[in-house]
């Protein structure tokens, strides 16, 4: 089992997130830290190398988590929010590189 490491404020903000958002987050970040894929995602080259982002849409809106996986038992959760716009914002992007920068 891969241990997560919460960056910033991604677990506070998280936390914030509806209940069945932060419940399907939760169940995402449990499969990853098994190995396996999380059911919604897509890479995030953007952000940096190797960085993932779950999506998670519900009736509350659409959230999203980045992350990486840096080594084989590790899990960096770089940030969490909720997803206002078609396209990801450009602070949330900083806000992910910002994060990734502390790991390399």
């Amino acid at each position: 089992m891969k241990t997560l490491y919460w960056l910033g404020s991604a677990l506070d903000d998280l936390k914030e997130f509806p209940e069945d958002a932060r419940r399907e987050a939760g169940y995402d970040l449990r499969r990853i830290q098994s190995g396996l894929e999380p059911r919604d995602w897509k890479p995030m080259k953007t952000v940096g190398a190797g960085v993932r982002e779950i999506r998670i849409t519900e009736t509350s809106g659409a959230f999203r988590v980045f992350y990486i996986i840096e080594r084989s038992d590790a899990v960096y959760v770089l940030h969490a929010f909720q997803k206002k716009a078609q396209k990801t914002e450009q602070k949330d992007i900083d806000k992910g590189k910002a994060r990734y920068q502390l790991i390399e």
